[in-house]
């Protein structure tokens, strides 16, 4: 028996701690999924802001976000072309993004999920599970000041409807980190 702490003691706690140490910061990681209906348009936009205000304040290590629509019909693409030409106008890239249908587990791994506009609100909500509805927001309550509860979708507008929709992701990505550092800072 007097070998076995010594084993454990020098071999086997370095690796148990460093396994533990990457653990915890993972559960320490906070998780924000952004959410429209087909996860090309608003939901990336607002993500992609989102995670350049992260990147921006250095805060990419504490800080996750992913988006999702709530049907699938455009799982897998990257998108819409005008979402990704406006971002990149305003030095942004989401052309790492892909779409992917929500699901209710999402509500087990993030502790944000935002939707866009009040449908989107409500088919979380039926897909939510009991007790994780404090998780689901509006996004633009976190941008009062515009007096605005939608995120309008542009998709079959023009470009303006882009320009529009990125400027309201950029007020209301501002107010939810705002939230972000009062509530888990």
């Amino acid at each position: 028996m007097g070998w076995i702490p010594r084993m454990i003691s020098n071999v086997w706690p370095r690796n148990w701690r460093l396994r533990n140490e990457r653990g915890a910061a993972e559960d320490k990681m906070i998780r924000v999924l952004f959410v429209c209906m087909g996860n090309i348009c608003r939901s990336p936009t607002a993500q992609g802001v989102f995670r350049h205000l992260v990147e921006q304040q250095g805060l990419s290590h504490l800080i996750e976000t992913d988006s999702a629509g709530t049907i699938d019909y455009h799982a897998g693409k990257a998108p819409d072309r005008r979402a990704r030409e406006t971002a990149l106008k305003r030095g942004l890239d989401l052309s790492d993004l892909r779409a992917r249908q929500a699901k209710a587990r999402d509500f087990d791994r993030f502790d944000y999920v935002v939707a866009m506009d009040q449908d989107n609100y409500a088919d979380l909500l039926r897909l939510c599970p009991q007790g994780q509805e404090d998780k689901l927001y509006l996004f633009m309550d976190f941008a009062p000041h515009l007096q605005v509860r939608e995120v309008p979708d542009p998709y079959y507008g023009g470009p303006a409807g882009f320009e529009r929709v990125f400027d309201m992701a950029e007020e209301a990505a501002r107010g939810l980190l705002e939230r972000i550092r009062a509530d888990r800072l």
